[in-house]
């Protein structure tokens, strides 16, 4: 396996175009996939492996990042499921991925990682575009404001 440092990470240096919201300790990012519209990733800023490797403190604000973004999604593009993985196989750089899930979705009920059990349907294609990237973007920022204003209190 080839060592990622923080210099050859590629989640070390958010993507501007795909930018959510960021502070000083993690940020969110839209994932491209036209089979899950909505898909987001919660990066922590620091290039840390494990969730473990964190305080405790540190755990509840990212874990807290993480659920207000699955709740902005799922109010955003109503799934059926959101599967919520931090995986860290590929990339060792500590990250949540906020996939929403359709029981007619290429995969479902599979890992989107999966081989594809049917055709895509685009079924949700409404729920993708510039328009739903915004609605979703404004959500998952005031949710977070919220959730932020909550528990740093």
């Amino acid at each position: 396996m080839t060592t990622i440092t923080a210099t050859t990470c590629p989640l070390c240096s958010p993507d501007l175009a795909s930018l959510i919201w960021q502070d000083g300790f993690c940020h969110v990012i839209f994932v491209d996939d036209a089979n899950y519209p909505g898909f987001c990733r919660v990066i922590l800023n620091t290039h840390i492996k494990e969730m473990t490797d964190l305080s405790p403190a540190d755990r509840t604000r990212l874990l807290n990042v993480v659920f207000a973004v699955e709740a902005a999604v799922r109010e955003a593009v109503q799934p059926d499921k959101i599967n919520l993985a931090s995986l860290g196989n590929v990339v060792p750089h500590l990250h949540w991925h906020v996939i929403p899930r359709w029981q007619d979705d290429v995969n479902f009920p599979d890992a989107i990682w999966a081989q594809a059990r049917r055709p895509a349907a685009n079924q949700h294609h409404e729920q993708s575009g510039k328009s739903a990237r915004e609605r979703i973007k404004q959500q998952i920022q005031q949710h977070l404001l919220s959730t932020l204003a909550t528990t740093l209190e």
